[in-house]
């Protein structure tokens, strides 16, 4: 622990500038340290070289994993001890690593230096024990939508609020004679055929101050059931203003299960609102090469005192179990706070974490500015379980859709469901 807790107040002096990095004479570190992610090879590759012709006293090695199978594959190496010394740590993985992984303890940096340095999405990696990762980029949930849409029904301009929004849908969306959905104005009310479902309720969720999961003293609890001091707020309010988009019997009756998945609907242009991340843009160019589509933040509550939106959060952690452990700290810590993390960024069409950085924002198209002023505000939640989580926010969805659970005992049902997978 000694040793550990010298190693991190050695990180500190990097983050300070009071030992250079980056070309200079780094004593007390060398060797090679190996990192993991699911970032393509060809992506990292010229990323890699310059980081390597920068850093001359020890190599970093990159390794590409499956998404599908990195958590497992990472748990495997651990297990037989042939895992790496660093590796990109996901958001949504970041609590099912918590004890493999060297927290830097809040003595050796403090949790305001880490704010001041990151946007509050890294806030994902500060955790009672210490920081789990250093952030590295931030991937925003924002709102495409289709401009030619818009302009055929003349609005000018995309909505801000969610009350904005909901007087958009019945202009927006068309219907025939049965009551059947030609064209939705936005996928909203239904989990299953609705990309990036659970992020959007997580994002609703968290714009009433909820965090969804909560730690005191190491130990982890779901939010979900809490009592709001405002009864507009409350998470039973939040899920049921969520699913009546797919209630045939509201004036917001806008999705149904006979739609593609929201992303298909949007490109095919039978939908005029899309929530997806920010790194969804190039994909969803290419889908369809024709279409004339905008980007804008996340709707937000109207009135209210915060900004928040969701987001998916990448830190660089380091392996407790690393066999260079000192100088995979450093390479971290280069990583995290050198010019690696702006060209990281662009090359996977995310936004950096680091303050600083966000605030010089390229302007040299209108999508990248909304990426960089929606990652100043937004936030992810510590998910115990991507598939696990994702199966209580569908079945909380369903059992009220399909009248089986009011919204407070879908809420309640999900609640003790989200604290079961909590329990180590």
């Amino acid at each position: 622990m000694v040793v550990f807790a010298l190693l991190a107040i050695f990180g500190v002096l990097v983050f300070s500038g009071a030992i250079p990095l980056g070309g200079g004479n780094q004593e007390g570190s060398g060797g090679t340290v190996v990192l993991w992610g699911t970032v393509k090879v060809a992506t990292m590759a010229p990323l890699l070289e310059e980081f390597n012709t920068l850093n001359p006293n020890f190599l970093l090695k990159y390794v590409e994993k499956s998404a599908e199978t990195f958590d497992q594959d990472l748990l495997e190496a651990l297990a037989s001890d042939t895992g790496p010394d660093l590796f990109f740590l996901p958001s949504e993985l970041a609590y099912n690593y918590d004890n493999k992984i060297f927290a830097i303890p809040y003595q050796s940096y403090p949790v305001t230096t880490f704010k001041n340095n990151f946007s509050g999405a890294g806030d994902v990696f500060l955790t009672s024990r210490g920081i789990l990762a250093f952030p590295l980029s931030v991937d925003p949930l924002v709102m495409y939508y289709n401009q030619s849409e818009l302009d055929a029904n003349g609005v000018i301009y995309p909505p801000t609020t969610w009350e904005d929004l909901v007087a958009l849908v019945p202009k927006l969306t068309k219907k025939d004679e049965s009551n059947r959905i030609i064209k939705s104005a936005v996928a909203l009310g239904h989990f299953s055929n609705i990309t990036h479902a659970k992020d959007i309720l997580a994002a609703l969720f968290m714009q009433t101050g909820n965090k969804i999961v909560a730690e005191k003293q190491g130990i982890f609890s779901s939010t979900l059931d809490t009592k709001a001091s405002d009864q507009r707020f409350e998470i039973p309010s939040i899920l049921e203003f969520y699913t009546s988009f797919a209630d045939p019997n509201k004036t917001v009756y806008s999705w149904n299960r006979s739609f593609p998945n929201s992303n298909e609907a949007f490109s095919q242009q039978s939908s005029a609102f899309y929530f997806g991340f920010a790194s969804e843009l190039v994909p969803l160019i290419n889908k369809n090469p024709n279409q004339s589509f905008g980007v804008a933040p996340f709707p937000q509550i109207k009135n209210y005192n915060t900004k928040l939106t969701g987001a998916r959060v990448l830190g660089v952690a380091v392996l407790s179990s690393s066999k260079n452990f000192n100088t995979a700290f450093t390479a971290a810590s280069v990583l995290a706070t050198g010019s690696f993390a702006t060209k990281f960024a662009g090359a996977t069409g995310v936004v950096p974490a680091r303050r600083d950085l966000l605030l010089s924002k390229p302007t040299t198209d209108a999508y990248s500015p909304i990426f960089y002023d929606s990652a100043l505000y937004a936030r992810g939640w510590l998910d115990p379980s991507s598939k696990g989580s994702s199966d209580i926010f569908r079945r909380m969805v369903e059992s009220v859709l399909s009248n089986s659970m009011t919204s407070q005992s879908a809420i309640t049902d999900a609640n003790s469901k989200l604290n079961l997978l909590l329990l180590k």
